[in-house]
Parts: structure tokens; C-alpha cells; sequence
């Protein structure tokens, strides 16, 4: 098979440009809106999580941007090729781990990778160099010879993404890349994806409904629920957007919590305050600031605080003040059956 050119042909630096993006399927005879609407645009080198419970549309995205899923309706761009027209050229600039494993439970890593960059058109020397770099950079030279079924679920998720980038592609889509692992595993797996972006430049887009992950690793995050897109930016904005510092504050007396809403309302406008018997909640943007201030304020007032609590806001805290639920509550529409899924879906075939 002849090797695919390596050059991108998009003209700016946008790697994903999709509009109107649109996904139906069937259950049980009735019509599912997995993705609805979707308008997306990712820029080259960006790191970007898609945010949401099970089931919102994240991996469904994915797949119509990996050509694995056909939309039903609106187009998309990945790396300047249409993922309906150029099924073949996207492929060929893309990485794409999925949720399983890619690997065969029976063949050795070492060689797995080797095949998967001969899928790819290189040279048997260039697969083996490249499998070489790759199991080096992601810790795996002391396993890359063993069979994959007896490797670890952090080591297999390694060699998942070794099998994603042996063709050095400019963009990686990583689906729930960290599902299954444990905390040791799932922090060394970030680390490798930080190395990938800062190392190469390398543009990744991953789906995640790990909180910390998306807050930690992604400069940019998008939550998707019900299928559509609902907030795009930073952690940091949409935090301070849509959510705000939690304040709480205890008192010996409810009279004096009555006093100190009061107090509170005056210095923090806007903030929402709310008391339950001796304890108030203020949630405001800038909490952090306004404690000192307000401190000094009922001190002045004789108002004594027996308890201080300051919280910083999640991820959690802005999906639930946009859609009044909890990102950690399973939702959203079910999961496309398998059967759904036009294209291959293993990684040698994926390469095909």
C-alpha cells in the first residue's frame, strides 16, 4: 500500500472545522438525537476535553470526526479533508484511541506496533524505528515484547496510544482515554498526554467525564449535553462564569446569621446568599477576595464567626448551574449500538 502524504493542506490553523453536525440513530424503533447542531472549531496545538455525562455525544462526535460514523446531517473538516468525501486522507492525519483495547489479547506489543505502522504505508524499518521511540517515550520497554493480554490496563493504554501516534499524526482524538485505570495510572497517562502537545505540537482532543482530568489537562473545554453544545472555554472562565467561590459561614445564633446576610448583600453584589438556622452560603465570583472584606465587616458590626469554609468551584458546579443536574448523574442519550458504526473500527483496519 502506498504511504499516505504526510503534508496538510488546511490553509489557516484550524485542524476541526464542523457545522451543523448532526447524528440520529434508532433504539428499539425510536429516534435517537445522539449529536445535534454541533458547531466546532479546533485550532492546531489546542488540547481540548469534551465535557459530559455518559451518553451526552461525546464518543458519537468522535466518531463522525474519525470517519467511523457517517453524520446525518452537516458537515465537517478535520486537518482540511471532508470526514464524508476524504475518508482516507483524514484517517491519514489522525490518531484515534478509542475505549477498547486496539491491540490483539494474543499478539506482542513490539509487533503490533510494527503492523500498525505498515497499515500505514511505512517501511518496515521506519515502523520498527518509530514502534522503538514510542516504547521508549511511553515507559513501555520493559513489557513491548510480551503478549498484550498479559499487560496491565495502564500498560495496555499506553500501547493504545503508541498505536495512535506510529504515524506521527498532527491530531489525536483520545475517547475516555483514562476509563478503568487507577489514580497511579491515570496520572501517569496525563503526563504522557501533556509530553505529546508539548514535545510535538501534536493537536489532541479528548472526551472525558473525569472532572479533575478535563480541569487539569485541557486549556479549553467544551460540555456537550443531550447532544448539544451548551459552554465552550476555559476551565478557568466558564468556573468563573457560571459557577463562583462557595462561601459558607457559622454562627453561635440564627439572629446573627440573619445579620450577616445583611452585611453580605451590601459588599458582595450580585453573589447568592442564601441561610439555613446559623449557617449562611454566599456564591460569588471572586469569593476569595470578598473574605477579608467581609470578615471585617461583621467584626465592626459585633457579628462574632465561629466557622469559615471557602471552596473553589468545579467543573460540577458550572454543568449543574447550566442544566440544573450533576455532571457526575448518568444522563444524556443512550450509546449508538455498535452495529450503527459504518467503518472499521480496529486499529489495522482503522489504518486501512
Amino acid at each position: 500500500m502506498a504511504a499516505i502524504a504526510p503534508s496538510v493542506v488546511f490553509m489557516d490553523d484550524t485542524m476541526i472545522r464542523a457545522r451543523g453536525l448532526t447524528r440520529h440513530f434508532t433504539v428499539k424503533k425510536d429516534k435517537v438525537e445522539a449529536v445535534r447542531d454541533l458547531d466546532l472549531d479546533v485550532r492546531s496545538g489546542e488540547l481540548v476535553a469534551l465535557l459530559g455525562p455518559n451518553g451526552a455525544g461525546k464518543s458519537t462526535t468522535l466518531r463522525m470526526l474519525t470517519t467511523l460514523l457517517r453524520p446525518t446531517s452537516g458537515t465537517a473538516e478535520v486537518a482540511g479533508y471532508d470526514v464524508v468525501a476524504h475518508q482516507r486522507q483524514v484517517r491519514g492525519h489522525i490518531g484515534y484511541i478509542g475505549q477498547g483495547n486496539g491491540a490483539g489479547h494474543n499478539q506482542r506489543g513490539r509487533d503490533e506496533l510494527i503492523s500498525q505502522g505498515r497499515a500505514y504505508g511505512m517501511s518496515k524499518a521506519a515502523a520498527r524505528a518509530k514502534a522503538a521511540e514510542l516504547i521508549a517515550s511511553l515507559d513501555l520497554e520493559g513489557v513491548a515484547d510480551r503478549v498484550t493480554s498479559s499487560l496491565s490496563g495502564g500498560q495496555r493504554r499506553r500501547l493504545d496510544i503508541a498505536m495512535g501516534l506510529i504515524h506521527s499524526p498532527v491530531l489525536l482524538f483520545l475517547d475516555e482515554p483514562s476509563t478503568g485505570l487507577d489514580p497511579q495510572n491515570r496520572a501517569n497517562l496525563q503526563e504522557h498526554i501533556r509530553r505529546l502537545r508539548a514535545e510535538h505540537g501534536t493537536t489532541i482532543v479528548l472526551t472525558t467525564h473525569y472532572l479533575d482530568e478535563a480541569d487539569q489537562l485541557a486549556e479549553r473545554v467544551i460540555v456537550i449535553d443531550h447532544g448539544r453544545l451548551i459552554a465552550d472555554d476555559t476551565p478557568g472562565r466558564l468556573k468563573a462564569d457560571y459557577a463562583g467561590d462557595r462561601i459558607s459561614l457559622t454562627f453561635d445564633h440564627e439572629h446573627d446569621a440573619r445579620r450577616a446576610v445583611a452585611r453580605a448583600a451590601g459588599i458582595a453584589t450580585g453573589a447568592q446568599i442564601e441561610q439555613t438556622g446559623s449557617n449562611i452560603v454566599i456564591r460569588a465570583a471572586g469569593g476569595t477576595r470578598l473574605v477579608p472584606k467581609l470578615l471585617r465587616s461583621l467584626d465592626d458590626a459585633g457579628v462574632a464567626v465561629t466557622g469559615v469554609e471557602v471552596a473553589r468551584p468545579t467543573l460540577d458546579d458550572v454543568f449543574l448551574n447550566l442544566t440544573g443536574r450533576s455532571l457526575r448523574e448518568d444522563g444524556g442519550v443512550p450509546v449508538p449500538p455498535r452495529d450503527s458504526i459504518e467503518s472499521p473500527t480496529s486499529q489495522e483496519e482503522y489504518a486501512a
